[in-house]
């Protein structure tokens, strides 16, 4: 433990280095001005080290006073968590406030009593050693979500291109962790199955589910591949993991697809999912909105697949609600439609002119709203011929 003592007077100094010694601290250094203490503290910090745990400073000494000291090292933020105690004679209680505004933790009047210093002391300590605590846990956390995120990133399909066929993804998450999935698996030469998800909530949870998810994505969807049978056999990895845990239930909503590129067919389940839109040159768009509840709800589901057969080039937009709810409603757009439909429309007049997902998301949404998304924001984009 080591303190810093900063007073102008060096028989002060003496008094508080006997205090401290009778009681045990004997690691300490001196320093008899504001400026030297400050400048010994800025080239420890710049060494890559904090040297003092705590620092008792005189209020009023020449050419930078306690209160500016206390100020000086708010504003470095290697310093600012070393507790600062004042050691005054000054009983004006506006200057006392001021010192505690600027940064110091406590004071001590002179003449200094023993007792009540060391209390001090001890109880600043006390507060130092659970802030760094709590600093050096959130340091631990934000590593392993680092490492989290990386495992999660990774298992996201990376972009397919083919001759009839072409893949990509936006993926725009507000947290380190989130909670929105996609992939896409090859079942044969001609069919390939497509999933976008969105799992309940935000955060580790969210994540754990989607990361138990995606461990059996793969499995399900070339082993059941139409999508009536795979959004069933999600639904019952879904029901073993609430039945686990009943005071929780997780549940995610998602959009399935099987593209044929043969047969020129999308067969598809709509789980519950925000519509993903078909657009198919010289036609009108398609919704995909069709299939059942959100996955996780019931132990049986009643699933209804849609087919659809294209003859000219195709595009196709899944996208997770982030997408949804971001873009801004037109003043003038009536209050009973639906956001989706809006989206549509603006799909509709970008989609044909760009193959890259996210400059699709940039350009549906305001330069704002990447500073205040509270939801992740992913888009698949699919292309076929």
């Amino acid at each position: 433990m080591n303190i810093a003592i900063v007073d102008d007077n060096p028989v002060n100094i003496i008094v508080i280095e006997k205090i401290l010694k009778s009681a045990g601290y004997d690691s300490f250094w001196k320093a008899s001005s504001a400026r030297e203490m400050l400048q010994r503290l800025t080239e420890s910090a710049d060494g890559g080290k904090v040297p003092v745990d705590l620092i008792l400073m005189d209020m009023m000494m020449p050419e930078m006073d306690g209160i500016e000291a206390c100020r000086l090292i708010q504003q470095d933020e290697r310093l600012r968590d070393i507790p600062v105690i004042i050691v005054t004679a000054l009983g004006d209680s506006n200057k006392l406030a001021e010192a505690l505004e600027a940064g110091a933790i406590d004071y001590v009047m002179k003449p200094v009593n023993k007792v009540e210093l060391i209390a001090r002391i001890r109880v600043a300590l006390r507060l130092k050693y659970e802030k760094d605590w709590h600093k050096e846990n959130e340091a631990r956390i934000r590593r392993e979500l680092d490492l989290a995120k990386q495992v999660q990133s990774s298992v996201l399909s990376p972009p397919l291109k083919k001759e009839h066929l072409e893949i990509r993804a936006a993926y725009h998450p507000s947290s380190e962790l989130a909670g929105d999935l996609y992939a896409w698996h090859r079942i044969d030469e001609h069919r390939h199955g497509i999933i976008i998800l969105d799992i309940m909530g935000h955060g580790i949870s969210s994540s754990l589910v989607c990361m138990f998810i995606s461990s059996v994505m793969q499995d399900t969807i070339t082993r059941f591949v139409s999508p009536e049978f795979v959004v069933a056999e999600l639904n019952r990895y879904m029901h073993q993991l609430n039945h686990k845990n009943p005071s929780m239930s997780y549940y995610f909503t998602a959009v399935y697809l099987l593209i044929d590129t043969h047969n020129k067919t999308i067969e598809y389940v709509n789980a519950g999912h925000p519509p993903g839109f078909l657009f198919e040159e010289g036609k009108p768009p398609v919704a995909l909105s069709q299939g059942c509840c959100a996955v996780g709800f019931f132990d049986q589901m009643d699933i209804t697949k849609s087919i659809f057969t294209y003859e000219n080039p195709i595009r196709i937009a899944l996208y997770t609600d982030g997408l949804l709810e971001s873009i801004p409603m037109p003043h003038d757009y009536p209050e009973d439609a639906a956001e989706s439909d809006l989206l549509a429309l603006r799909l509709q007049g970008l989609i044909h002119g760009e193959e890259d997902p996210n400059r699709l998301v940039e350009a549906l949404l305001p330069e704002d709203i990447w500073e205040t998304q509270s939801d992740d924001i992913c888009m698949v984009l699919i292309q076929a011929t």
